[in-house]
């Protein structure tokens, strides 16, 4: 990727001209910003000192977007969409996270300050602790003052590049901000979707879309539009982390020992900072991960014809059984063993008996999803025992690589006499520098393996010694080393006591029984309940359904969520086209602090009302039990407590609006705003031809509550309606700064309304098909019979666009 930086000259920043082509050889239409992956690196980076202050995070964030933008160059759209209230299956996992994070804050904490008595018990040096506010992240949610500011200052952002960055002039800019319901994402995904079914839609709209998450991958595959294409930071593992406690590089907080920095060159005072280094980014083609399936999903002698679009629907939907943000994933399958190469081997093997697709449209055939868990129902035991294998197999090798550092990648043993190794040319019997010959090999081998067995005796005595002495036995021989003979290396040897305690796992997969026993364990019935189990296996089927509706439709229930911590198995998914697959209409979305109460702990309870926060920590409050101090993480199989699974209680939608009731009348005017129900912002400048026609409607003063429909070839095709804006931002306007340090805009050059996309029946069913009219992208990957028709040449990989 061709990475335009702006340039100097005479130490004056010379801005990147973005009207002049794109360098990396594509023209993209519209740039859609999943905003919160945005947010969060800009607040609190990983890998570079944190701002000091929220102006410093604002203006971090006003720069990364200029970035995205000199890469990108949108002619059309540029649509800003921050998440706002989620669909209650989300809040779930909101909820977990948010008190993850708080739980992991206070332990850190106590971490370091246990490590730096320690440190200074010893005589260690430490520079003095830094007293400043902790920002806690936990703001960067819907209905918080953080969130409120940050829509201020992404309005007064976008007024100063429509007024003075030529880049923009003939842009639509559509700001969705935090108070408006929806997961980022989705908002954008709703946005296409509805622009499509528009009969003045470009079929060959180019769509760039940046995010981290790689749900973004499955949601533009499921846009089924020829031309999309995602950008994200390029993944770098293993970037340099300073210590918390004494700011140097190579050790964690808890192997602090409180050494002082060594001077290291002329410029000590730069020696540990992290080199700068902007953040490189990539794109991903969607039509190329669409010719790549085409030939993993192309079936011969189908009793149906093949269809891709169709194929593409069934993969994403198989994919949701391995998890994602609204579901936990099904034991037997994890992606890192191979799980979604297992759906689609079953899947072939299965779609002949299907007389059809799995899904259509987002709907799904249930009696179809039968047959695929059967299959995989018929392999769990196979899957939990090979999965126990490869553990241990795993843990094996760790071991022997643990042991080959820590003695220096030294062999066990080294033969001595006639055997010892020689170094070329230097045989100490000959002239040219070849070895001995072997002298009565029998009786050498002999007392080499009487040496051998010598040796391992006492190392075992050794190792024996050493646990007893430690209060604990280590299991296995103290050479593994196979055999070797010889005499021992000199230097430690390594103990299998060394090694890392194996978690408790009570449920054992790997051993038979595992189905009671993770019912026991995980839902403390027995498996013998049918009732209970059908019930879980039925909320779970729903969840499917609610997954597959969310990702091509939109949100069928802002309701609905999945009442477990845990799946079912696979074996248990009988009869389940039975199972209802529709949902209650007319539901509704929390308010923006009603969503802050179900998904923060009481420690980020100062982001609400005095009163609000009242009810998270006082002990007579009705829901107390939401809001436990501490709550516990199963491991669930996994290694790391960040895997486990947070065992919360789950919030009950009626006791908290009861007890809301009583404390909404507390409301101040401003916390009112803050949880009022919000509307998109489409703003464009005066160079543009839609802007006219806005300024008309606030000319006319129409009606606050009166919607006047778009005319799409005013806005290169992008349909909807506006409504006047209460504190509107018109030309010729001063724009007041939100941000110390930055100027006004003394004349403004750019109108903003109220926007709302185009509205449908709440039966319409989008359609998920590449639309007429569509031009697909020149194949990239090569032809099965690029030979036979091109002999004599050479095959040459595209690259880049």
């Amino acid at each position: 990727m061709k990475r335009p930086v702006p340039r100097k000259v005479n130490d004056v920043t010379v801005p990147v001209d973005t009207t002049k082509p794109n360098p990396n050889d594509v023209e993209f239409d519209n740039l859609y910003l999943d905003m919160n992956g945005i947010i969060h690196p800009c607040t609190h980076p990983e890998d570079k000192p944190a701002p000091k202050n929220e102006d410093e995070m604002m203006v971090a964030i006003f720069e990364y977007i200029d970035r995205l933008i000199r890469i990108v160059r949108p002619r059309r759209l540029l649509y800003m969409a921050i998440d706002g209230v989620a669909p209650r299956a989300k809040m779930n996992q909101q909820r977990s996270r948010r008190f993850r994070a708080s739980k992991e804050s206070v332990e850190l904490a106590e971490e370091k300050e246990k490590m730096r008595e320690q440190i200074f018990s010893k005589g260690g040096y430490l520079p003095p602790a830094e007293i400043k506010e902790r920002f806690d992240h936990n703001c960067i949610t819907p209905g918080t003052e953080f969130m409120a500011n940050l829509a201020k200052c992404l309005r007064y952002y976008i007024a100063d590049r429509l007024t003075n960055d030529p880049g923009w002039e003939k842009i639509s800019v559509i700001l969705s901000d935090a108070s408006a319901p929806g997961e980022g994402e989705h908002k954008i995904m709703d946005f296409i979707r509805r622009q499509r079914a528009q009969p003045d839609h470009d079929p060959n709209t180019h769509h760039c879309l940046c995010g981290a998450d790689a749900d973004l991958i499955m949601l533009g595959l499921a846009t089924h539009e020829p031309h999309f294409t995602i950008i994200r930071e390029e993944f770098k593992p293993n970037k340099p982390r300073p210590c918390p406690l004494c700011n140097q590089l190579g050790h964690l907080v808890k192997d602090c020992e409180g050494l002082p920095r060594e001077k290291k060159g002329e410029h000590d005072q730069f020696a540990d900072d992290l080199p700068p280094a902007e953040q490189e980014f990539i794109f991903l083609r969607l039509c190329i991960l669409r010719e790549y399936l085409e030939r993993e999903l192309t079936m011969a002698s189908l009793p149906f014809e093949f269809d891709l679009e169709r194929s593409i629907d069934d993969w994403v939907f198989m994919c949701f059984f391995v998890g994602n943000d609204f579901l936990p994933h099904l034991p037997s399958l994890e992606i890192r063993e191979g799980a979604i190469d297992r759906l689609i081997t079953i899947y072939k093997s299965v779609v002949h008996r299907t007389s059809g697709y799995m899904t259509d449209n987002g709907f799904v055939n249930l009696n179809r999803v039968q047959l695929i868990m059967e299959s995989l129902g018929q392999m769990e035991d196979a899957i939990f025992k090979k999965r126990r294998t490869d553990e241990l197999d795993f843990r094996r090798r760790q071991k022997d690589r643990n042991k080959r550092q820590r003695t220096g990648d030294r062999p066990a043993f080294t033969p001595g006499g006639q055997f010892s190794p020689h170094a070329l040319g230097r045989g100490r019997d000959s002239l040219y520098g070849n070895p001995p010959a072997i002298h009565n090999p029998r009786q050498a081998a002999y007392e080499m393996r009487k040496q051998s067995m010598e040796s391992q005796n006492q190392s075992a005595a050794q190792a024996l010694r050493s646990s007893l002495r430690d209060g604990q036995l280590s299991y296995g021989s103290a050479n593994t080393s196979g055999g070797s003979l010889g005499s021992p290396s000199p230097g430690k040897r390594p103990s299998e006591n060394d090694d890392e305690p194996e978690p408790e796992d009570n449920v054992r997969l790997w051993e038979d029984g595992w189905k009671e026993r993770y019912y026991r364990n995980k839902f403390d019935v027995s498996s013998g309940d049918s009732e209970f189990k059908y019930g879980v296996v039925q909320a779970y089927v729903h969840g499917l359904c609610w997954v597959l509706r969310y990702y091509y439709q939109g949100c069928p229930s802002w309701k609905w969520f999945y009442p477990y911590h845990y799946a079912p198995f696979a074996s248990d998914f009988l009869n389940v086209e039975t199972m209802p697959s529709d949902f209650e209409k007319g539901t509704h979305p929390f308010n923006p602090l009603e969503q802050l109460m179900g998904v923060f702990p009481a420690a980020s309870g100062n982001f609400l009302p005095p009163t609000w926060r009242k009810l998270m920590s006082d002990p007579e409050s009705p829901i107390i039990d939401f809001y436990p101090v501490d709550f516990g993480i199963d491991l669930n199989g996994k290694k790391f407590a960040w895997q486990g699974v947070a065992l919360l209680p789950f919030v009950d939608e009626e006791r908290l609006r009861a007890a809301l009731e009583k404390v909404y009348p507390d409301l101040e005017p401003h916390e009112v705003l803050r949880n009022s129900i919000g509307s998109d912002m489409l703003f464009v400048g005066e160079p543009h031809p839609l802007c006219d026609f806005l300024l008309g409607l606030y000319e006319c003063g129409s009606s606050d509550d009166e919607a006047v429909e778009l005319t799409p070839k005013l806005c290169d095709g992008i349909a909807g309606t506006v409504k006047l804006d209460e504190a509107p931002m018109v030309p010729n306007k001063v724009i007041k700064t939100p941000i110390p340090g930055l100027e006004d805009i003394l004349k403004n050059k750019c109108v903003g309304i109220l926007y709302k996309d185009p509205q449908y029946p709440e039966d319409y069913v989008f359609k998920a098909a590449v639309l007429a009219g569509a031009k697909i992208p020149q194949r990239v990957l090569k032809a099965g019979n690029w030979e036979e028709q091109n002999s004599g040449k050479v095959w040459k990989p595209v690259i880049g666009f």
